[in-house]
Order: C-alpha cells, then sequence, then structure tokens
C-alpha cells in the first residue's frame, strides 16, 4: 500500500544529495503491521513519500515498479532475508540510501549489509528520528550515538522476551535455544525489564 503525502518537503539540514532530497520516495520493508504502520507516518511526517511491504516478495516487487530514493529494510523477514531488497534496490538505482533494521544486532551482519551497500545499520527498538538522520546523514557522517540508549541488560532482556515469545512461551524450549539453565531463565522472565 501506499501512503502519499500532500505539500512539499522541507529541505533537510544536511542532505545526502540535492537530488535525492527533492524526490524523497521511501519503502519500509517490515513484517511487525503495527510499527511498520506507526514508522510510516512518522517518516510521512518528516517529508517522505512512503511505500510499504510486508515481506521479501512485496519488497522486491515495490522495488520493480519504482526504485525509491530511500529504503529501510527489516533484517529478518517471514519470507527470508531483507538484504534482498537491498541488493535489488541498489541494482535498479544505485544512489539511493538504504539502512537495514534488525532486532538481531550483530557485527557480521551489520558488515555484509554495508557491503550489500546499506548506508547504516539500526537495532531495534528504533525512534524514527534516527531513521530519518540515518537516510540523510552525508555520506562519510555517522548520525549521533542515541543520548539515552538502551542499557546492555535492557537489550539482553529485550532479546530474551522475543525468543521466549518465538518459542510460544515455552519456558523449557526457550531455555535451550538461549543455551541457559531453565531455572535461571524463570528467575529473569520473573522480573521487571531493567532500565
Amino acid at each position: 500500500m501506499t501512503h502519499a503525502i500532500s505539500g512539499g518537503a522541507t529541505a533537510a539540514s544536511h542532505s545526502a544529495s540535492p537530488a535525492l532530497v527533492s524526490e524523497r520516495s521511501l519503502l519500509i520493508v517490515e513484517d511487525d503491521v503495527s510499527f511498520l504502520q506507526r514508522l510510516a507516518r512518522a517518516m510521512e511526517g518528516r517529508g517522505f513519500v512512503v511505500t510499504t511491504a510486508e515481506s521479501v516478495a512485496d519488497g522486491l516487487l515495490q522495488v520493480e515498479k519504482a526504485a525509491p530514493s530511500f529504503a529501510v529494510v527489516d533484517m529478518r523477514l517471514g519470507d527470508g532475508n531483507g538484504l534482498d531488497v537491498i541488493s535489488a534496490l541498489k541494482r535498479r538505482r544505485p544512489e539511493a540510501r538504504a539502512i537495514i533494521l534488525t532486532g538481531y544486532g550483530n557485527i557480521a551482519t551489520a558488515v555484509t549489509a554495508v557491503k550489500l551497500g546499506a548506508v547504516d545499520y539500526l537495532a531495534k527498538p528504533v525512534d524514527a528520528d534516527d531513521v530519518a538522520a540515518a537516510l540523510l546523514a552525508l555520506d562519510n557522517k555517522k548520525i549521533e550515538p542515541p543520548e539515552n540508549p538502551m542499557s546492555a541488560d535492557r537489550v539482553r532482556w529485550e532479546h530474551i522476551q522475543r525468543i521466549y515469545e518465538l518459542c510460544g512461551r515455552n519456558v523449557s524450549e526457550t531455555a535451550r535455544r538461549l543455551n541457559m539453565h531453565r531455572r535461571t531463565l524463570q528467575r529473569i522472565l520473573a522480573k521487571r525489564a531493567p532500565k
């Protein structure tokens, strides 16, 4: 589905290139529908004309129809890897700027994403301001680190919660997949989320 925005987009104070900024088409590929809708609305509010896709297949279709200037692509989608969408976009439109979003932060993936043409790599949960800053940053200028990033304890807790949900809230299966003792996992799950 395509979300159109009326009115002219305001020029960014630090833009990638004048041509890209004047044509602010943005493809967001994300299978978490509520997050996708929130991010799409937030990016429209920042002057982007947003098209959304909920799968790799749909993302590739959107790139074929009209390769956008910008893309925000989730790394792991129900039908495959978001890096495939980035690769297709860079083949169709080499100057396009794309970033990868992931709940699975690891260095090897970040390196692969950048080699395939992503300009940045952001770990979820992510703020629309960070997404816009990463898309519009100058080529050699990285975005500033967040003022109040999640603590390492909170990142660990979020990861455990995600695996727990993916395992259908089965403590034994979650403990097995995380290579943790079941009782240790139960203690972590019983506590509140760390700050």
